[in-house]
């Protein structure tokens, strides 16, 4: 299996005979427009090709994704419910899922579970592996702008969401996840908090455009908590995943 980071919470996911595209947003190249991995390579590739995105926000969709069915007829676009309720997109353009509600077939099975802001979290098993993306699901606070109520409600609501994953997957193979410094000093409180809840194999961070130096910097964290930690150092990297 091979991850491919896009951009920002972008991600791809190969094997021989599956891509799995999530959270388009940007390609990995921006000074020519329909360049870059997704466009060179992956809507290309043989086999069943899956686009997900997790909620309407831009940084998670981008309605160009739809005009790939020119290129694959074939694709199968998997869509939080949100996107059709703020009318990004239209009834017979996706599959619809909503938090709990599950998509299945004969290739993969992915269960939505919660966030904490818009949409939907994504738990995927392909070909043996547990993949969870995240979506903006995320202890989402800013310390020193916060008030504490503010601050209590956002744990609180994070760690709800937290345990109700964790009662259907307390392991996981391979977790994207936002690692995203704009919080300010606990920038990463979530993260620490999902790989000390949830048994992680391999940590994936993302929700940080540029700043790689900012999600990298969770690589201690992670490696302490037993995690495998990918360090991105550019859009496009791709990495080989072992169970």
């Amino acid at each position: 299996m091979k991850l491919t980071y896009i951009y920002h919470s972008g991600f791809a996911i190969e094997t021989k005979d599956v891509t799995v595209i999530i959270d388009y947003y940007k390609d990995s190249e921006e000074a020519t427009a329909n360049k870059g991995v997704i466009h060179d390579r992956l809507i290309h590739n043989s086999g069943k090709l899956y686009v997900l995105s997790s909620h309407f926000h831009p940084d998670h969709f981008n309605r160009d994704i739809l005009s790939w069915k020119e290129t694959r007829p074939d694709i199968q676009y998997i869509f939080s419910k949100d996107i059709l309720q703020h009318r990004r997109a239209n009834k017979e353009e996706g599959i619809y899922i909503d938090k709990l509600q599950v998509y299945e077939d004969e290739t993969l099975r992915i269960q939505a579970f919660g966030s904490t802001d818009s949409g939907i979290s994504f738990l995927i098993e392909l070909q043996g592996i547990k993949i969870f993306h995240a979506g903006d699901l995320n202890n989402w606070h800013w310390s020193e702008e916060s008030s504490e109520k503010e601050i209590k409600k956002a744990e609180g609501d994070f760690l709800a969401e937290l345990k109700l994953l964790k009662e259907t997957a307390p392991q996981i193979d391979l977790v994207m996840f936002p690692v995203d410094s704009r919080l300010g000093k606990d920038y990463y409180r979530g993260a620490k908090q999902f790989v000390e809840q949830i048994k992680t194999s391999i940590f994936v961070p993302m929700h940080f455009a540029e700043d790689y130096a900012g999600g990298n910097a969770f690589e201690h964290t992670a490696i302490e908590n037993g995690c495998q930690f990918i360090n991105i150092t550019h859009r496009g990297q791709s990495f080989d995943i072992n169970k």
